[in-house]
């Protein structure tokens, strides 16, 4: 019987244990974060990417906060039922993000998007809960603009606004910033910026120069 020389033996060592490590992640799960679904039964690639997804996962479990308090809301417009209908539409929409380019910035926009919405659409949804991570919609008043632009707030990390007027909806991302708060985002319309200090606004929007804009106050 052949013996393993000195020199083999601390090479074969190093081999076994790169084995076992390589055994060893692979067997350990993805991380998962909670949701307003169970992700041990996550159907389809975009609710994986939620439950693997930290801010993906909040802006889920906000949703569905703001959805529920919708449908208590019989004063909401739509009413609660055509809510419930318009979830079902949206959900399926939201799971089409798998077969966009990038997936996750796809579904972002959609949950921002329907936070609005339902912010919009609900006083009881806009309620000030504590646990909230959702604000808005605020209107601001733009130069150059015939319409108000109204911006809800995702309050997640980085934290998320989508703009909304007349035919025109963006949704950007939070950026670092030496005062205020800036959100940029590019479509395929080109680059857009948004930023807020206080009461005062500039928006940047392809083809348009700057714009100021200031806080509608509320009537």
């Amino acid at each position: 019987m052949k013996m393993v020389t000195p020199l083999l033996t601390p090479l074969l060592a190093v081999a076994a244990w790169f084995s076992m490590s390589l055994c060893a992640n692979a067997a350990t799960p993805a991380r998962s974060f909670n949701t307003s679904f169970d992700c041990a039964a996550a159907r389809g690639a975009v609710e994986k990417l939620i439950c693997r997804d930290a801010r993906l996962a909040q802006m889920d479990i906000e949703l569905t906060r703001l959805y529920r308090l919708a449908l208590t809301d019989e004063h909401s417009v739509p009413r609660p039922d055509k809510v419930e209908i318009d979830q079902r539409f949206w959900l399926l929409a939201r799971d089409q993000c798998a077969t966009e380019a990038d997936p996750k910035a796809c579904t972002v926009s959609h949950y921002a998007e329907r936070a609005h919405q339902l912010r919009q659409g609900s006083a009881i949804a806009r309620t000030k809960d504590p646990s909230r991570l959702t604000e808005g919609p605020q209107a601001f008043r733009c130069t150059g603009l015939g319409a108000l632009v109204a911006a809800t707030f995702f309050t997640v990390e980085p934290a998320v606004v989508y703009l909304k007027w007349a035919n025109t909806s963006t949704t950007l991302e939070q950026v670092p910033s030496s005062s205020g708060a800036l959100y940029q985002g590019k479509d395929n319309r080109g680059s857009q910026s948004f930023w807020q200090n206080g009461n005062d606004a500039l928006l940047r929007m392809p083809g348009a120069g700057e714009m100021r804009c200031t806080v509608e106050p509320v009537s």
